[in-house]
């Protein structure tokens, strides 16, 4: 029998069960891809995240992320809660960080009584494309996209983002792609909703990819760098962002729900 380190963290979360939930599991060496992905079906979280020591010197830690369907490039709350489990786990340490296959090196690091992650800033540019757009629904006032499969949609107010019920068959057709529909905020800058049901995730929780989409974006509509999102989903989750020349810091707290073991059998 194989037993593998487990734990299920909330990220970006004020309070136990709020934020997002990922797995985290801590390896030694890397398992066959097809067990990797086969447990990150089995947790059924936004995200599983994997790692292992860095052999090359160039980071602590390689990173890798799992949906319930897909491997993919970047995940900011699994990143967040990965960094969690290491600095909760070696207290004298101040910062981690992790090498990843496609999003460079990330960093996580004690801010206050919570914590920071640097994610790659990512730009976008005005596009226009109506079927996307009549797939999220509402009367967004711009579009903008990268070719990276992110798609950003901006509304004129907080409301339109709570009241969306984009189609999710017609979302789910078009790839995996990440829609995000966002605004200014009532009690935070900013607002935002999360959609990537063609990577198996009908609604994020608290998505950190999608905010280093929007912390250049809005960093510059608001005159700022440093501001607070709210990431209105079900559970929701509070952020701060700050845009730091061509990275992006997002600050929040972690909590630990699960500690325990993963049975391979």
């Amino acid at each position: 029998m194989t037993d593998l380190p487990y734990y299920h963290v909330d990220a970006f979360a004020q309070r136990p069960f709020t934020g997002n939930q990922a797995a985290v599991m801590p390896l030694t060496h890397w398992l066959d891809d097809a067990v990797l992905q086969a447990i990150g079906e089995e947790n059924n979280f936004a995200e599983t995240a994997f790692y292992i020591p860095d052999e090359t010197g160039a980071a602590d830690y390689e990173l890798r992320w799992f949906t319930p369907e897909v491997e993919i490039r970047l995940c900011g709350h699994a990143t967040l809660a990965s960094g969690h489990i290491v600095l909760s786990e070696n207290p004298a340490l101040d910062r981690v960080t992790f090498r990843t296959r496609k999003a460079g090196i990330l960093e996580v690091r004690r801010e206050g009584d919570g914590y920071a992650v640097a994610l790659p800033a990512i730009p976008t540019e005005p596009v226009n494309n109506p079927e996307m757009m009549q797939a999220m629904g509402g009367n967004p006032l711009s579009m903008r996209s990268n070719p990276d499969s992110y798609n950003m949609f901006v509304y004129a107010t907080a409301a339109e983002i709570l009241a969306l019920k984009p189609d999710m068959k017609a979302l789910a057709a078009l790839g995996d792609d990440s829609f995000t529909a966002t605004a200014r905020g009532e009690d935070t800058d900013i607002v935002s909703r999360v959609f990537v049901p063609g990577a198996g995730v009908d609604e994020d929780s608290v998505t950190g990819s999608a905010h280093a989409v929007l912390t250049p974006y809005w960093a510059a509509e608001l005159g700022c760098d440093n501001f607070t999102a709210y990431q209105a989903s079900a559970r929701g989750g509070y952020l701060g962002c700050r845009l730091d020349g061509e990275r992006v810091w997002l600050s929040g707290h972690c909590f630990t729900v699960v500690k325990g073991m993963f049975s391979l059998g």
